[in-house]
């Protein structure tokens, strides 16, 4: 039988492997170029459906990503959204398109809006019922402090001060609401984690995030960044775990992807850490959360970003 996890908003379908075939799998790896022209570049990748496989990454027309190492994934790994599928035609080959440096399939509902025109801040809350009511769709960026949350949101409307950064952690102390293409919302959370801020202030931020990722009903899905240039923290995996329990849309960006030196990672590669990471929090879950590897440096991951985005708001618009 089909699997379907049910989430607030959206429904995640996960195909057990026991009702496939043991014939190849060919799927398609994604250069998602949505700045350059409409139609992504696809190339079949076989893939064992029973063990991991090896994507080569190709690189995009909009961002300079260092040369990566290639992620190893196998079918229960992927995310695939909903009313997609991924079925063997009348050759017995499988089929799919695979964003770019994550493991999302990419559905029918990926590319309209996906490019960002225009981009404003609107308002700061401080509480939920403050927040925008148009009824417009959100994304919520949210991330242990000094993840680059800040730089990933100006990276993806190309606007280098629409959210200011700091060098001091945990500056972000309100619910930010940026209106992109005067349609839908980027979301600016606080920081979490900041040990320098007092107590009760951090304790106040926790409160009304959490409270507006359980009661804002526009609320798409939250990116939660994750640093991918040291190993997994405990309190991001809290986090996840956290979103997980409370059946909260998530998808994980991985953030920082072009620090490559070991001395500054613990001694393993962003893509190590990444992997790593996957399996501390598999059992949060029911099927594979998305994610995304990218750095605010190169632009690598911002494309696949705001196809990923365009195929959850598009998908919610209709439903």
């Amino acid at each position: 039988m089909f699997i379907i996890h049910q989430i607030p908003r959206l429904h995640f379908l996960h195909i057990p492997s026991s009702l496939t075939t043991r014939k190849p799998i060919k799927l398609y790896l994604i250069a998602s170029s949505i700045l350059s022209g409409p139609n992504p570049v696809a190339i079949p990748v076989p893939i064992s459906e029973s063990g991991p496989a090896s994507f080569s990454h190709f690189s995009t027309s909009s961002s300079q990503s260092p040369p990566e190492e290639n992620i190893q994934l196998s079918l229960e790994k992927l995310f695939v959204p909903p009313e997609t599928e991924v079925s063997p035609p009348e050759n017995g080959i499988w089929s799919a398109r695979i964003l770019k440096g994550s493991n999302i399939v990419l559905s029918k509902y990926a590319g309209g809006g996906a490019e960002v025109v225009n981009a404003e801040f609107v308002k700061s809350s401080v509480k939920t019922e403050e927040c925008p009511s148009d009824g417009l769709p959100e994304f919520a960026l949210v991330g242990r402090s000094n993840v680059g949350k800040s730089s990933l949101l100006n990276s993806l409307v190309r606007r280098k001060r629409l959210a200011l950064t700091s060098k001091k952690p945990g500056k972000t102390q309100c619910i930010n609401h940026f209106r992109i293409n005067d349609s839908w919302y980027l979301v600016d959370l606080p920081g979490y984690g900041y040990a320098a801020a007092p107590h009760e202030l951090r304790t106040d931020w926790n409160k009304f995030t959490k409270d507006y990722f359980l009661n804002r009903p526009t609320l798409v899905s939250v990116f939660l960044l994750i640093d991918a240039s040291i190993p997994a923290k405990k309190i991001d995996l809290e986090y996840a775990s956290w979103l997980g329990q409370n059946q909260i849309p998530m998808t994980l960006i991985f953030t920082k992807c072009d620090k490559r030196k070991k001395k500054k990672n613990g001694g393993k590669r962003p893509e190590e850490n990444v992997q790593d990471f996957q399996e501390l929090i598999r059992g949060f879950f029911q099927t594979a959360p998305p994610w995304i590897m990218t750095s605010s440096v190169t632009n690598q991951g911002r494309d696949e970003i705001l196809l990923h985005m365009s195929q959850l708001r598009n998908y919610w618009l209709k439903h």
